[in-house]
Formats: structure tokens, C-alpha cells, sequence
């Protein structure tokens, strides 16, 4: 593999930063990605109240690894490769549960949630070694599992920098996810999960993308022209476009690749969360219930994404193959709100984001226009990554610091300048990753 610095066209001084699409489409950068990049960093796996119970678990993925967390008889979380020690098929197949002890459908071998092997089916009639006997085979635990403000990540890799220092300055956004609630968030229950046919950075660039709103959105943007005079779903209690594209807002750029957008306040009783403000803001202050009642996407670097525009929402995206993401996507929301809360933030999640909503079939869409335009030939290098760059701040605007936080740097302006620098950040990671692993060494070092 050739030098992954010629991947990027990256030279600020200069005002310019360009993509190679061999990024998105080259398999063998594809498989390095998955050795280099997910097998060696922080990876989103849950949130705290979906394992709340002693024996609660849920099964995920970290890069082409299962992975198996669960809640074990001391109310401790734990996680480990969902991997059954006898001959390496996948041990819980569920996706969610409770379950006492975790069965191998292939020989029967058993499990506790504290990943303990309880019972080797025949055992004595098996005429086991001593060494066998001697030996551990306990589930593989994960060499990294922490948490911040009830959200669960974990890695494959002992070098890792602690996560509250990964996550850094991008924790205020997270905090605005997961305090919205007195008595904390989950996930409302369902399921959305489906995939596209397109290299899994195309989702990651695309989860604070505002440029494409009112082009690949177009018929969303005329159904709310429709329901602003009164027709069509009006329970969905959606935001009028047209305020929004007339606000203001901006970006934040991180350490370790992460990203926010961020807008101004618009329409703010259409947010869930508005008829519970004044507890809000009793709870958390007054900085971040405003910046509750404006709109804001993060990215976490590489493949996890919170949202808070047309819904609130969680996303992880998956990738399966060069061309093949998997999406799983969660509508958040307070333990315990209200019912008619609960109804009005479903209509909302399932009217836009839900796979069969507006917005996912013309994302998914566009996806693939992308990576079947950029597995062609003719060209090197996507330009899709330099509005706003002339207007980029070092450090911290007047914004991050009246909200106490140090980016690496900072935009606003109005809503219609829809920077793209925010994508800079990931892929300037994803190529350090990348060459630090391709040159034998420790990225976090």
C-alpha cells in the first residue's frame, strides 16, 4: 500500500482539502480499515438503561468482531467477544434480552453474564486433559470498556487513551443528549436497521451535512410547504424549512476526529423536551437548556453519530464490505416522559428519520450515486469538502467560549453558508490512524 498521505489533498495554508475516492472505494483499504482503524479505537456500543438489569444484554459489533454486553449479577457491565471459546461460533444470537446463562447452539457450552463458562455439556464423559481442565475458558473480555454520562463504549485495543480525554471537548454535546431527562434516556423501543449499498464514510460525512437539505430533500421540503397551510400529517409536528434555512448557526472541530453542528434556536416548542423546560433548566442551567431547544449532530469519530434536528436520535453505522453499511438507528428519549411526549417524538422520528420516512431513502439513495460515480474513472480527487474554509477559526469563537469548550476550530454564520470543514477532522484521523498502523505504530503513542 502506497502512502496513505496521498488519500488526502489536505493543505490549509493554501485553502484547500480534497478527498481521493480510492477512500471510499479501494477494497484493500477497506480491510486495512478494519485492523487499523475499528480494532484499535473507541467504538460506541450501548447505552446504560438498555442493560439495566442484572442479566440484561445486548449484542453489537466492533468492526468485524461480535460483541456481547452485558449486566452481571453485581450490577456491573461487562462486554466481551460474543464469541463461544469451543470452536468460535457466535454464542448469543439475540439482539436484546435478559438471560441467566448464555448457551452455544452449536455444543452446548454455557456462559454467565459475568462471561464465566458454568457448565462444558459432558463434561466427564468427554475424558478431558489436566490441561484442559486447567485452562481458562472464560468468555474474551474486551481490554478496553468505560462509559460517559451512561453512554457505553468499548475497544479491542489496551492502548487507548482514557475515554473521557478521546471524547474530550465533543462531552458538552453528549451532555445536551443525555440530560435531557431527570431520570436519565433510553431508547424507545423498536428497532431500525437496515443497509445501503455504499462504503460506510459516505454516512459519516453525510451525518452533519447540511448542504444537501434542500436538494436531496426537495419533496420533504414541499410536504411542509403542504403542511404549513394546514394539509397532510400535522401530529408529525415537523419544523418548518423555511425558518430554518433563513437561521444562523455553526461548527465545531475536535480532537481525535469528532465534529458538531450546531443551530440556533428555531421553533422551539416543537421540540419533545418543551413542555418539561422549566425542569430542564432547573436540572442543568440555563446554557445548556437553550442549547436543548436549538438543533445539533455530532460525529464520534469513527462510526457513531447523535442528532438532535428532526428528531433525537442515535446512529451507528456498520461496515460490511467496500459497497455495504449497515445502519442501526435509535429514537432517544427521558425515561418516564409523558405519553403525549413520548407519541409527538415518535411521529417526529418515524416521519423523517425511520427507514421508511422521508429522509433515509433519498440518503441511502444518494449514497450509492456516490460510490458508483466515484468506483469510475477520469478524476482522483472529490472537491465536496471546502465551503466555509475562508471563515474557519483557530481555537475557540465567541460561541465555544460562552459555552466553556476549546475546539480545535470554530465556524458560524447563516444556516445557508452549510460549511463542509466539519469533514476535516474525521479524515484527517482516519489518515493518521491509518499511517500510524501501516508504519507498525501505536496511533494513541
Amino acid at each position: 500500500m502506497e502512502n496513505m498521505g496521498l488519500c488526502l489533498d489536505d493543505r490549509p495554508d493554501e485553502g484547500v482539502f480534497r478527498v481521493h475516492r480510492r477512500v471510499y472505494t479501494d477494497p484493500e483499504i477497506f480491510e486495512l480499515e478494519q485492523k487499523l482503524i475499528f480494532e484499535r479505537t473507541w467504538i460506541f456500543l450501548t447505552i446504560d438503561s438498555q442493560i439495566a438489569k442484572p442479566g440484561d444484554f445486548i449484542t453489537t459489533w466492533i468492526g468485524k468482531t461480535p460483541i456481547l454486553v452485558t449486566r452481571d449479577a453485581k450490577g456491573q457491565v461487562r462486554a466481551f467477544s460474543n464469541v463461544c471459546r469451543h470452536k468460535g461460533a457466535v454464542l448469543q444470537r439475540a439482539d436484546k434480552g435478559n438471560a441467566k446463562y448464555h448457551v452455544c447452539a452449536y455444543h452446548g457450552w454455557a456462559y454467565d453474564p459475568a462471561g464465566k463458562i458454568v457448565d462444558v455439556k459432558e463434561h466427564d464423559a468427554g475424558k478431558y486433559s489436566q490441561a484442559f481442565d486447567s485452562a481458562n475458558h472464560d468468555l474474551e473480555p474486551l481490554p478496553n470498556l468505560a462509559s460517559y454520562n451512561g453512554i457505553i463504549f468499548g475497544s479491542l485495543s489496551r492502548n487507548v487513551p482514557p475515554l473521557d480525554e478521546y471524547l474530550g471537548e465533543i462531552r458538552f454535546f453528549l451532555d445536551l443528549v443525555m440530560e435531557q431527562g431527570p431520570k436519565g434516556m433510553e431508547f424507545v423501543p423498536g428497532r431500525a436497521a437496515y443497509t445501503f449499498r455504499a462504503n460506510w464514510k459516505m454516512q459519516m460525512d453525510n451525518g452533519l451535512d447540511s448542504y444537501h437539505l434542500s436538494s436531496t430533500h426537495a419533496s420533504f421540503a414541499d410536504v411542509i410547504g403542504r403542511r404549513r397551510k394546514g394539509e397532510g400529517h400535522q401530529a408529525a409536528r415537523q419544523y418548518d424549512w423555511s425558518k430554518r434555512f433563513k437561521g444562523s448557526g455553526g461548527s465545531f472541530s475536535f480532537k481525535y476526529g469528532h465534529s458538531a453542528i450546531w443551530s440556533r434556536p428555531n421553533e422551539p416548542q416543537k421540540r419533545p423536551i418543551y413542555p418539561s423546560i422549566d425542569e430542564v433548566r432547573k436540572r442543568v442551567g440555563d446554557t445548556k437548556a437553550d442549547w436543548m431547544l436549538g438543533g445539533r449532530n455530532t460525529i464520534i469519530f469513527p462510526n457513531y453519530q447523535t442528532a438532535d434536528s428532526s428528531a433525537l436520535l442515535m446512529r451507528q453505522f456498520r461496515p460490511l464490505s467496500v459497497d455495504l453499511t449497515e445502519m442501526r438507528v435509535w429514537c432517544l428519549a427521558p425515561i418516564g416522559e409523558a405519553r403525549e411526549q413520548r407519541s409527538w417524538r415518535l411521529r417526529q422520528f418515524e416521519d423523517f428519520f425511520n427507514p421508511s420516512g422521508f429522509a433515509t431513502p433519498d440518503d441511502s439513495m444518494v449514497y450509492e450515486d456516490c460510490y458508483t460515480g466515484a468506483s469510475g474513472s477520469g478524476f482522483d480527487y472529490l472537491d465536496g469538502y471546502g465551503r466555509g474554509i475562508t471563515v474557519q477559526e483557530k481555537g475557540a469563537n465567541d460561541v465555544a467560549q460562552s459555552i466553556g469548550i476549546q475546539p480545535v476550530s470554530s465556524i458560524q454564520g447563516p444556516f445557508e453558508l452549510s460549511a463542509e470543514t466539519w469533514h476535516h477532522p474525521p479524515h484527517r484521523e482516519w489518515r493518521r490512524m491509518m499511517e500510524a498502523g501501516l508504519a507498525g505504530k501505536d496511533p494513541y503513542a
